[in-house]
């Protein structure tokens, strides 16, 4: 089983933290605080999510990704290259409170994004939902919740679709990186906070 980390604990990465939780899978999660700080939002998620360093969340195999967009060059300096983990891109280009959208030229956020994880295999997910309904039941709805999730890496994408069908959501292959991630952009793409329900 893929050992994982979560960099990031605001409103997406506690979101995500609580979802695998809730399917009783094993996490690390870190913050630009430490660990320390931590400690009533995992006591509060439960067993097994921990919390732990940035560099160790990091080295785990698969990493989530969830900062504020202009601290993301801060949360991501100095790790270790990735040397082909899966790196899972949670990310906006945007800000509350003002949510002014950042310039990223020609390029979507998740081009912008792999520059900043050396080494890894990017998959963008879990960004186009809003967070109470990444952590909330998958199947409240009367079926299961869809996740987009897109990138260059077909083996990557299939641990990631593998990991999105194991919380309960259904999985859709957006394609490549710098298509799939436009899609899911916010704010620029049509499916951002797109609420679908697939019945089976």
């Amino acid at each position: 089983m893929n050992s994982i980390g979560i960099i990031g604990a605001g409103h997406i990465g506690r979101a995500i933290a609580t979802a695998l939780a809730r399917s009783g899978i094993a996490a690390i999660i870190a913050n630009s605080r430490g660990p320390d700080s931590l400690s009533g939002l995992v006591a509060q998620i439960g067993e097994p999510i921990v919390a732990g360093s940035r560099e160790e969340a990091a080295a785990k195999d698969i990493v989530f990704v969830a900062v504020n967009w202009s601290k993301l060059p801060a949360a991501l300096a100095g790790l270790p290259n990735f040397a082909g983990r899966i790196v899972v891109d949670a990310n906006n280009p945007i800000e509350a409170p003002l949510f002014k959208p950042v310039d990223l030229g020609a390029r979507s956020s998740s081009e912008v994004f792999s520059d900043l994880v050396p080494g890894a295999r990017v998959v963008k997910a879990f960004n186009h939902l809003q967070p109470q309904l990444v952590a909330g039941d998958p199947a409240s709805d009367g079926g299961r919740r869809v996740l987009f999730f897109s990138g260059d890496d077909s083996e990557a994408k299939a641990r990631i679709a593998d990991l999105i069908g194991r919380l309960g959501f259904f999985g859709i292959d957006l394609g490549p990186l710098a298509l799939g991630s436009r899609l899911v952009q916010f704010p620029g793409g049509p499916l951002p906070a797109l609420d679908l329900v697939k019945i089976d």
